[in-house]
């Protein structure tokens, strides 16, 4: 009989961990999964790390691709008015917001994800700058004064990125920025169908994503000549 003083065995050490693991796995419908979090990558809040809601669907848009997203943005972001469509784990609003947004309304219809995003902005000290609501984004009503700049990710297996702008596309000024993010595979099928309502102005691929940013077209403009690389 080994003492009871002895360095457990290999096995014993491999069963222990097997054991802990167990017990800190989340319980199934958990809205928490331990270490799950966002982290803003630019402006005042640069480097802060916040936890999300863990629910079906939700996928924070890549740090690689907000940050192209928000250099494409960086001369229009300061003081707009932003509208967060689908808004998940609130990665575009939340970032829109440190890098100097003047106001962010998140719309998602996940209870847990907007009670993490409520979280978020009370530790952000940022509420006041933020709606929040809880519901369908296809059916939700504009109210002036229109947004400045609209983030547009929906799941991607929905397939919901046209009926989703036609939503909003009637009540958005000229300067209107839009953003789409959908799957990088889909890239010129989405795209297309954008194109029949707006004008492209950039578009790229990182990974599995595709994203571009639109305008409003302008009353004549040849939708086959609107995009820039």
């Amino acid at each position: 009989m080994r003492s009871p003083l002895a360095a457990p065995s290999r096995g014993e050490r491999a069963a222990g961990l097997r054991l802990s693991v167990a017990r800190k796995a989340p319980r199934r419908g958990s809205s928490q999964a331990p270490g799950r979090s966002i982290r803003i990558i630019g402006g005042a809040w640069r480097g802060r790390r916040l936890p999300v809601a863990v629910a079906e669907g939700l996928r924070p848009t890549p740090d690689r691709v907000r940050e192209t997203l928000f250099n494409w943005l960086a001369p229009r972001i300061e003081g707009a008015r932003c509208l967060d469509l689908f808004a998940g784990t609130g990665a575009l609003g939340l970032e829109a917001l440190s890098r100097g947004a003047a106001h962010v309304q998140f719309v998602e219809r996940d209870r847990q994800a907007i009670a993490s995003l409520r979280a978020a902005l009370d530790t952000l000290v940022a509420g006041a700058r933020a709606t929040l609501v809880q519901g369908d984004a296809l059916a939700l009503t504009l109210s002036p004064p229109a947004p400045d700049i609209v983030f547009i990710d929906p799941p991607f297996a929905a397939e919901l990125h046209g009926p989703a702008l036609d939503r909003v596309l009637a009540a958005l000024p000229g300067h209107a920025q839009i953003y789409v993010e959908y799957p990088a595979q889909d890239s010129d099928a989405i795209q297309a169908l954008l194109a029949e309502r707006v004008a492209i102005r950039r578009a790229k691929r990182a990974g599995e994503v595709g994203y571009c940013l639109a305008q409003p077209r302008p009353a004549g403009e040849d939708d086959r000549a609107s995009l820039i690389s």
